[in-house]
Formats: structure tokens, C-alpha cells, sequence
């Protein structure tokens, strides 16, 4: 899929949220949330960036992890402020707590919340290593037994299960957004991510920021998350060539490695995106291919409604001196 080309690249970035969309300029970061048929509720929320702290999270492929690190707090904060509002205003439907709940609630209020969440962020993190990165090694040795290329440490062996592992974790990806794309909530965050994609585009064609003028805009952009995932994992694979099999004659050590190895694939990736979001030639467009055709899995055609809440979004963070374009 070919970039769409436009007038000029802005650095405004956003995500899709429930029943919103959280726009990020290089000024300040705005939440809109539908939350009635002609009312969008807006809020500003800030968050202290590494890169603002340590200029060391400035600096090429380092400045990958730190943006990987404020993107994921920002999404998280975003996110349940959206998940709050739409419940307000009845966008969602909100589960009677059960008599357990209230109990817990009662006795332990906002620090078990606070406990919940660090618990469950723990298990998260503990299920992708899992699936991601021991399962993939784990499945290879076991076809070892049954497929003579794969048995040995020798550089082909070791080509064939980088390659082995990066296309089961993409193949993971993919399925578990398959997955959520059927879920009839996330199908909605799906349009508003669309949403978000074509109000980006439009303000780059430089449009006037209308429904009509957003609707036409392709959802398909360079600069995405999905994108982003999509070339670590494919970075991974590289990365993985230069892994024995067994180093030091110790199989678990090759998935630790990776893991340990995980900033350099976030590093790279986040320069290969910034690289296809600012340049559109024939080599960008191959780069950037297969987050873009992923993308058709996690951004759907939004509705005029969604379109206005993103419109709402990017206008309020568009700076007047125009420190946000960068191409």
C-alpha cells in the first residue's frame, strides 16, 4: 500500500479510545470522547516525558524506547478516562458490581485498585514473554525432532528458527487482533482508529477539517502503532541471526537474549517509522507495506459521528506557530 501523498508531514500523533480519540501534539495532548449525539466531552491530560527529563531519551534509536514508554502511559491514561466518560454519558453499558466488589471496595478502595492494576500490567507483561518469546523457541525445538534442517546449531539452523520465530509472532499478532476485531467494542475503537488516520491525513493535505473533507482521506497511515509492532517483530528477525541457537550450550539463553535485546529492536523500528512517515519513495513504501496492509486489520471506515469526535481531537492540539510540521 502505497503512502498517500500529501502536502506537508506533521508530527501530530494520536490513538483510538472507547467512544474517542486521544490527539498528541508537540504542545499538548487532548482527549475527546463522544458522549451524546451532538456532545463531545474534551479534556487535556499531561504526562512528564522521559525525553523532557533525560536528554539521553533524546538521542537517535534511545529516544525509540523512551517514546514506546510515554506512548504506552499516555494510551493507559487516555484510555480510562475515555472508558470513565463514556460510561457517564451511557455510551457503555457498566456491570452491577457484585456483593464481592462492593465488599473489596469498601475495605480497600483505591489501593486495591491501584494493586489490581500493577497485578494485572505484571501478568500482561508475564503472558507475552510466554507466548511471544519462549512459545515461538519452544514449538522450533519440538519440530526439530521431525524436520532434519532444523537439528543443530549451525548458521542455516540458526537462519531457519529467526526466521521460524518472527513469522509465528507475527502470525500471533495478527490472529490475536483478528480476534479482537470481531468483538463488537473493539470494532468501534477499530473505526475511531480509521477515524484518527484520515483526520491526520486531511490536515496534511492541508483540507479544511471537515466531514466531508476527512471522510474521503485514506485510513491507511505510515506513522501507526500497528506499523510500529509489525517492523520490531520483523527487526527481531534480523536480530535473531546473530543468536546461536543454544549459546554457550544453553537453549533457554537465546529467547532471554532477545528479550534483553527487545530496546535495540524498539530503537530501530521507531526510526524505520519516523523514516516512512517523513520520506514517500520506492523504498519507504516497501518498509512500510506490511504495517500497512496489518493496518486494514486494526483500523476500520468510520461513521460522520466518529469523524467529528476526531476533528474535535486534532484541532485542539493543531499549534498556531506551527512547530508541529516537520516535512
Amino acid at each position: 500500500m502505497a503512502k498517500t501523498s500529501t502536502k506537508k508531514i506533521t508530527s501530530i500523533g494520536g490513538s483510538a479510545l472507547i467512544e474517542g480519540i486521544m490527539m498528541r501534539g508537540p504542545q499538548k495532548v487532548t482527549v475527546c470522547v463522544r458522549t451524546g449525539e451532538n456532545d463531545i466531552y474534551s479534556e487535556d491530560i499531561n504526562i512528564t516525558t522521559l525525553g523532557s527529563k533525560y536528554k539521553i531519551f533524546k538521542l537517535p534509536f534511545i529516544r525509540g524506547i523512551a517514546g514506546l514508554i510515554d506512548s504506552m502511559r499516555l494510551s493507559y491514561k487516555s484510555l480510562m478516562l475515555s472508558a470513565d466518560k463514556a460510561i457517564e454519558a451511557g455510551e457503555i453499558e457498566e456491570e452491577e458490581p457484585s456483593k464481592f466488589e462492593i465488599w473489596l471496595d469498601e475495605h480497600f478502595g483505591d489501593s486495591l485498585v491501584k494493586i489490581l492494576m500493577v497485578l494485572s500490567s505484571v501478568i500482561g507483561v508475564a503472558f507475552a514473554v510466554v507466548v511471544f518469546m519462549i512459545l515461538p523457541s519452544l514449538i522450533f525445538d519440538l519440530s526439530a525432532k521431525v524436520i532434519p534442517a532444523f537439528q543443530g546449531d549451525g548458521e542455516m539452523v540458526v537462519f531457519w528458527k529467526s526466521v521460524f520465530e518472527g513469522i509465528l509472532k507475527i502470525v500471533l499478532f495478527l490472529s490475536y487482533i483478528v480476534v479482537c476485531s470481531r468483538m463488537t467494542e473493539m470494532k468501534r475503537v477499530f473505526m475511531y482508529h480509521g477515524a484518527e488516520h484520515k483526520t491526520i491525513f486531511c490536515y496534511e493535505d492541508e483540507e479544511e477539517l471537515t466531514v466531508e473533507n476527512v471522510r474521503k482521506q485514506s485510513r491507511f497511515h505510515p506513522r501507526c502503532g500497528t506499523s510500529f509492532i509489525v517492523l520490531m517483530l520483523i527487526v527481531g528477525i534480523v536480530i535473531g541471526l546473530f543468536i546461536p541457537v543454544a549459546p554457550w550450550g544453553i537453549k533457554i539463553l537465546r529467547p532471554i537474549i532477545k528479550i534483553l535485546l527487545l530496546p535495540v529492536s524498539c530503537g530501530i523500528g521507531y526510526e524505520l517509522i519516523k523514516i516512512c512517515g517523513k520520506y514517500d519513495n520506492k523504498l519507504t513504501r516497501i518498509i512500510a507495506a506490511p504495517g500497512m496492509w496489518a493496518q486494514r486489520i486494526t483500523t476500520k471506515e468510520p461513521d460522520d459521528s466518529m469523524i467529528e469526535v476526531a476533528i474535535e481531537a486534532i484541532k485542539a492540539v493543531i499549534p498556531e506557530d506551527g512547530s508541529d510540521i516537520i516535512g
